[in-house]
C-alpha cells in the first residue's frame, strides 16, 4: 500500500459559482470529497486525508462557501443547501474527474446528503458523519426550532438574527470555540443533569453553559489556533449564514419531500452526541430513507466531532466502506 503523509497534501483553489473553492488535496485514486461542518474547516480531516490517500484514494477536503479560503458572498441567500450542492459539483468538474463519493460531517453531512439526493449523476455513494439522513418534510424548520426549549431558546434559533450570534463570538473567537468544542466532546461535555449548551438562557449568551478550563483529547493549543485564526481572519457570518437559510432549504427541497437516498451509503455517530439521540428516529427509518446503506455504526462513549475524537476508528470504517463501494463498481 503506498504510504502517505502531510507533506503530500496540495492545497488549490477551484473556480465555483460563488467564485472559488479553497481545498487540500492528497493521493490518487477514486475521488472521495470531505466535506466539513460548523464552525470548522478543511483542517477538521486532517487524519483522514493521509489514511485514505494511504488506501488507494484521491481525497479532497473542501473549505465549504464562507469559510477559510473560499469565497464569502455577502448575500445570506447565496448560502442556500442548492448553492452548496453546485459548489461541490464544481469541484469535482475542475479535478477533471465526473463523478465522486462525498463524505461530509455536521452542516457538511447535510450538504453531503442533499448533493447526493438532487445530483446522484455526480455522487455515487455518500457517507454522513454525526447528523443522520432526514429527508425533507413536516412544517418549517423556524416554527420547530421556536417550539423547542420552553423558556429557553435553541441554539439554531438563537443563530438566525444577522449580527446576534457574531456580536457573542467574535470579540472572543479563540475561547468561544474552545468553549463549544468541549461542550460537545464526550470526555469534556457538561455532566449529565447540568444546563445543556444547546439552549440559551433568556437574556444570556450560548457561551454561559460552555465547559472552562480544559480542552478535549482531540485538540491542542496549534489545532485551536488554526482554527480560531480563520474565523478571526473571515468573521463568522458566512458560517451563520447556513442557519439562516434552513427555510430556504426547505422550500427549495419540496419536491424532494420525503423522498429517499438511494447510492450506497453510511452513516457513523457519537453514542454521546445530542445529534444522535435527538434524531434516533431518522437512525431508525434508515431502512426506508437510505435503502442503500451498507454500514452504520454509532461509537460509544464518543460526542460531535467525531472524526477528530476517534480518528483511527472512522478512518477503518470509512476505509472499509470506500471498500465496498468501489469493489461494486
Amino acid at each position: 500500500m503506498p504510504q502517505s503523509s502531510a507533506q503530500d497534501r496540495i492545497h488549490r483553489l477551484v473556480p465555483s459559482p460563488a467564485g472559488r473553492t479553497h481545498l487540500v488535496e492528497q493521493g490518487s485514486g477514486p475521488l472521495v470529497l470531505l466535506v466539513h461542518g460548523f464552525p470548522e474547516s478543511w483542517y477538521s480531516w486532517r487524519h483522514q486525508l493521509a489514511a485514505l490517500a494511504a488506501a488507494g484514494y484521491r481525497v479532497v477536503a473542501i473549505d465549504v462557501r464562507g469559510y477559510g479560503r473560499s469565497s464569502r458572498p455577502e448575500a445570506p441567500t447565496a448560502y442556500r443547501i442548492l448553492e452548496l450542492v453546485e459548489d461541490n459539483v464544481a469541484v469535482v468538474e475542475a479535478l477533471g474527474e465526473e463523478s465522486a463519493i462525498v463524505v461530509g460531517h455536521d452542516w457538511g453531512a447535510n450538504i453531503a446528503a442533499v448533493s447526493a439526493l438532487v445530483r446522484p449523476d455526480v455522487f455515487r455513494a455518500v457517507g454522513l458523519l454525526s447528523v443522520p439522513y432526514a429527508p425533507r418534510g413536516g412544517p418549517r424548520p423556524s416554527e420547530i426550532f421556536a417550539q423547542m426549549g420552553g423558556d429557553e431558546e435553541f441554539y439554531v434559533s438563537y443563530f438566525q438574527e444577522p449580527g446576534r450570534a457574531e456580536a457573542e463570538i467574535e470579540p472572543d473567537v479563540r475561547g468561544w470555540l474552545a468553549g463549544l468544542y468541549a461542550a460537545l466532546s464526550a470526555d469534556t461535555m457538561p455532566a449529565p443533569g447540568a444546563p445543556d449548551p444547546h439552549f440559551v438562557s433568556p437574556g444570556g449568551a450560548q457561551r454561559d453553559r460552555f465547559p472552562t478550563g480544559r480542552l478535549p483529547h482531540w485538540l491542542d493549543e496549534r489545532d485551536l489556533d488554526l482554527y480560531a485564526g480563520e474565523f478571526e481572519r473571515t468573521g463568522m457570518t458566512g458560517a451563520l449564514n447556513r442557519y439562516r437559510n434552513m427555510d430556504r432549504d426547505w422550500e427549495d427541497l419540496a419536491d424532494h419531500d420525503g423522498a429517499p437516498i438511494t447510492q450506497p451509503s453510511l452513516f457513523i455517530g457519537g453514542g454521546r452526541d445530542a445529534s444522535t439521540t435527538w434524531l434516533a428516529d431518522a437512525i431508525a427509518a434508515y431502512p426506508t430513507t437510505l435503502p442503500g446503506l451498507l454500514s452504520s455504526h454509532l461509537l460509544d462513549d464518543c460526542g460531535h466531532w467525531i472524526q477528530q475524537e476517534r480518528p483511527e476508528d472512522v478512518n477503518r470504517i470509512l476505509i472499509d466502506w470506500l471498500t465496498r463501494v468501489t469493489s461494486d463498481k
